[in-house]
């Protein structure tokens, strides 16, 4: 399904849209359960009718100015090769202002945070969704109480478990359920609006100003929990290589707003009637006999609401293996026919435990909502700011249409995280604390990688120079070629060193192969790969690939045959170094980091795997690296 090009017949659009509902608006699409609710549950907003309609203008001006305006009009627009989400937006803002290397770092930095804080947001999501989800059996029947968290934490296990299946079989009933998910949330809204149609006024957003100027305080704490209709406005951003811009369109305009739309007006139509109804109005407003089946119903929405996160988590961390942002780590493809379709053991697992900490921590969803929204709109804020360099820099936009477009969108984002900056002791920190310890993972690998790399060229020796030195006297040559893969071009690799000491031979065709990452999404086969000739039966060859394209060396160099390169399998040998890192005290990183940064390279998955080298071709020759 991944196509950055727009359907080709009215069949395929309608697929992709229904395949856009369930993927990228399961998220927003569950928030109901839980948002109008949030906004009244801290205690600090009352019931009165003046206060429930402009609560109710502000849910629905927060959706129209973020997700129908920002999101869908102007960020969608922003695709790197028909890419999206924060690392494709950090690529692109960064390619924009490389002209300025000390921007650059800044947005870098600024990105990599959004982009470790995004793992928190992916802790909080599945564990509120569910257990709002698995709530509802209270209000079906009260006497369930205590068994609403070991139900939720089993919905849970299930759904990481299935991971490493991949979703492709379950996939396909995504989009029908959330399609019939959103025609229940129009069955539950409509009656209520039908017989309180005043209801409607709320539509003005003056009863939005009137709520803001009566009450300043209360409103803007309430802010807080009216950001919870627009979690999951990053997704659909996320998502748009899977499924194109025209789709994503079509179900937000077509289907999602309207009838999010009409549930939050019914939940508040509800609640003019019957202010009691506060304690969980999602669930009261449906008939008695309607209760149980829509628990299931909504634990099924949210189960794929969670799974669409899942997923984004494990393509944010693909790409940033490959951006050289995280250690290598195994990466396993569910599906032959969509490359996108993966499972990251690490990932899934390490999430699983973050989740179940969170609900045995927090055990309900109100408590869990108090630690949602500080990840969301810090995200929301820097992709804002991303957004004004791409646009200004990368388009060349004039100065003043840039500040006002996106200086617009910084205030709503930046109020809206300050006011949820309220909820920091209640649990905000829960999420920032994840955020912040991926942010320092970041960090220490990439600068880990830098004092790593300095050390290995400070202490290697010119390729050319050297292959001319040892031609004066040629070591024994042996049949077969040799693939020698190196970090940086022009230098000696490690392992033609140790090979040359010990076995004293040199393989009748060698080839350097330096593997390179792009801030652009793919790359394609005919610009994969240059090549220079070294004399002597030797190459020089770079293999270019983007953050998504998987880096399969062997079919990379295939591309060398009918250039005079033998390739055979059983006579290719592939030569890799496995350096070990040793800590010490000196002008690198303090030693805390230095030893965080040897563990992770020493428990990284090895090159092998993730070059997609041949397990029976490969010689490993170790060094050791002082940082």
């Amino acid at each position: 399904m991944s196509t950055a090009h727009a359907p080709k017949t009215p069949a395929a659009l309608a697929a992709l849209t229904l395949g856009a509902l369930g993927v990228v608006y399961g998220d927003i699409g569950t928030s109901p359960l839980y948002a109008l609710k949030e906004v009244f549950h801290a205690g600090h907003v009352d019931t009165s009718r003046d206060n429930i309609l402009g609560v109710l203008s502000l849910i629905f001006w927060t959706m129209t100015t973020i997700v129908s305006v920002k999101y869908v009009l102007l960020i969608l627009r922003a695709d790197n090769n028909g890419e999206g989400g924060l690392i494709a937006m950090l690529a692109l803002a960064t390619t924009a202002v490389k002209d300025r290397p000390q921007l650059r770092r800044v947005l870098m930095t600024v990105g990599l945070f959004g982009t470790a804080i995004f793992y928190g947001d992916g802790v909080i999501t599945p564990a509120i969704s569910v257990l709002s989800a698995v709530e509802g059996l209270e209000v079906a029947a009260p006497s369930l109480h205590n068994w609403v968290i070991p139900i939720t934490l089993l919905v849970l296990t299930g759904l990481f478990s299935v991971q490493r299946f991949g979703t492709g079989g379950i996939g396909k009933f995504f989009g029908p359920i959330t399609l019939v998910w959103f025609i229940v949330l129009v069955a539950l809204g409509l009656p209520h609006i039908l017989g309180n149609p005043a209801v409607l006024v709320a539509l003005n957003p003056v009863y939005a100003f009137q709520f803001f100027a009566a009450q300043p305080l209360v409103a803007f704490i309430g802010l807080g929990a009216v950001v919870l209709c627009v979690t999951g406005g990053e997704a659909l951003y996320a998502d748009m290589g899977h499924f194109g811009k025209r789709p994503i369109r079509i179900a937000w305009y077509g289907f999602v707003m309207p009838a999010l739309v009409v549930n939050y007006f019914g939940q508040g139509a509800m609640l003019l009637n019957d202010p009691e109804a506060v304690k969980n109005p999602f669930f009261l407003m449906a008939p008695d006999w309607a209760r149980l089946p829509l628990v299931f119903l909504a634990t099924a929405a949210t189960v794929i609401a969670s799974q669409a996160l899942i997923s984004a988590a494990f393509s944010v961390t693909k790409q940033a293996i490959q951006l050289g942002i995280l250690p290598r780590m195994a990466v396993r493809h569910t599906s032959v026919k969509d490359t996108g379709q993966i499972y990251v053991p690490f990932v899934n697992w390490g999430l699983f435990v973050f989740i179940v900490l969170a609900v045995g921590l927090f055990k309900t969803s109100s408590n869990l909502a108090s630690a949602y929204g500080i990840a969301v709109t810090l995200d929301m804020t820097i992709t804002t700011v991303m957004t004004f360099y791409v646009i200004r820099y990368g388009w060349k936009y004039p100065l003043l249409p840039c500040l006002l477009a996106t200086g617009f969108f910084f205030i709503i984002d930046i109020t809206f995280f300050a006011s949820n900056m309220l909820k920091l002791v209640a649990g905000g920190w829960f999420p920032i604390v994840i955020g912040i310890g991926m942010f320092t993972l970041m960090l220490t690998w990439m600068q880990g990688r830098k004092l790593m790399a300095a050390r290995l060229r400070d202490d290697a020796i010119d390729l050319t120079s050297f292959l001319e030195a040892i031609f004066v006297s040629p070591p024994l040559r042996v049949p077969g070629t040799a693939v020698f893969l190196s970090a940086d071009i022009d230098l000696t690799p490690n392992a033609l060193l140790h090979n040359l000491k010990h076995n004293k031979v040199l393989h009748e065709y060698n080839l350097f192969v330096t593997v390179r990452h792009h801030e652009v999404p793919w790359i394609g086969l005919n610009k994969r790969i240059e090549m220079q000739s070294l004399g002597h039966d030797c190459w020089q060859v770079v293999l270019h690939f983007g953050f998504k394209n998987d880096p399969d060396v062997p079919e990379a160099l295939k591309l060398l045959e009918g250039r005079g390169i033998p390739l055979p399998d059983m006579d290719t040998s592939y030569f890799l170094s496995r350096d070990i890192v040793i800590p010490t005290f000196g002008d690198g990183m303090a030693i805390w980091r230095e030893k965080l940064f040897a563990s992770m390279h020493r428990n990284a998955a090895g090159a092998a795997d993730f070059l997609s080298l041949p397990s029976n071709r490969i010689v490993e020759l170790g060094a050791k690296v002082e940082i």
